[in-house]
């Protein structure tokens, strides 16, 4: 009997060595974004690497023009209301002007303009150019309208997410999804983008700070980000499991004194 006991207790410490081998805790370092050399700690990033946005078909514009004339600007506002109508996602989108698939935007009284292929700053000139030919000091303001970015994965609130502001890094992006959780493979997360080619897949580690400098930190329209879950991740813990493996050693140790 008293070998048996033996028998029962090194059971058990070989069951906790097995529950620890197995219980793939997921460690610090893979969880902690943008790790830095503590001998580089002093690095400076440039972050003014991104490529503008180029508008493609299907995009949707605000276009609005600004004159201490507001009888004539009215004109060229054809429709638009006043500032403070817009501010309402449904309004916003019925106040814009659709890229047809041929590229080109209709404006009131301006008629078709091409803009496709080209950046929020160069239709705002040459928009501005059309306006003069009728009106002097004018201002024109070019907004997209309220594009949308989608992440899907292990992130806490995985969805389709509106964008407001001019631009937006994958940082900010991920906040608004809840953050990744603790089993997202931050070593490979997938940007899925679409170009005039065609759609693009790129593979990003929010691990490296090098990501920073990256053309691929800003975030474009309709983006698509993935965030793949870990290897084993069904099997994984997010803290190591004391509860689990207290409660195996005391149900092993109870079965061996019940048997004896």
């Amino acid at each position: 009997m008293h070998y048996t006991l033996k028998a029962g207790i090194r059971a058990s410490w070989v069951l906790l060595l097995l529950v620890i081998i197995a219980s793939s805790c997921v460690p610090i370092k893979k969880r902690v974004y943008l790790q830095v050399d503590q001998a580089d700690s002093t690095k400076k990033y440039s972050l003014d690497n991104t490529p503008s946005y180029k508008l493609q078909t299907g995009n949707n514009l605000y276009v609005r023009v600004v004159s201490v004339d507001e009888e004539v600007s009215a004109y060229f506002n054809f429709g638009m209301g006043t500032a403070g109508n817009v501010y309402y996602d449904a309004a916003v989108y019925l106040n814009s002007y659709s890229i047809n698939d041929s590229g080109f935007v209709e404006l009131p009284f301006l008629g078709d303009i091409y803009v496709k292929g080209l950046t929020l700053e160069q239709t705002k000139s040459v928009v501005q150019k059309e306006i003069e030919n009728y009106l002097n000091n004018t201002m024109v303001v070019v907004r997209l309208v309220n594009y949308n970015v989608t992440v899907v994965g292990e992130v806490a609130r995985p969805g389709q997410f509106k964008i407001y502001q001019d631009r937006i890094n994958i940082f900010e992006v991920l906040s608004l999804a809840g953050d990744m959780t603790t089993f997202a493979k931050r070593e490979e997360v997938v940007l899925v983008r679409k170009t005039e080619t065609g759609s693009i897949i790129k593979r990003l580690n929010v691990l490296d700070d090098n990501l920073l400098e990256s053309e691929y930190f800003y975030i474009m329209p309709e983006d698509i980000l993935y965030v793949q879950p870990l290897k084993g991740r069904n099997f994984a813990f997010e803290a190591f499991p004391y509860t689990l493996v207290i409660s195996s050693i005391s149900l092993m140790l109870a079965l061996f004194a019940l048997f004896k």
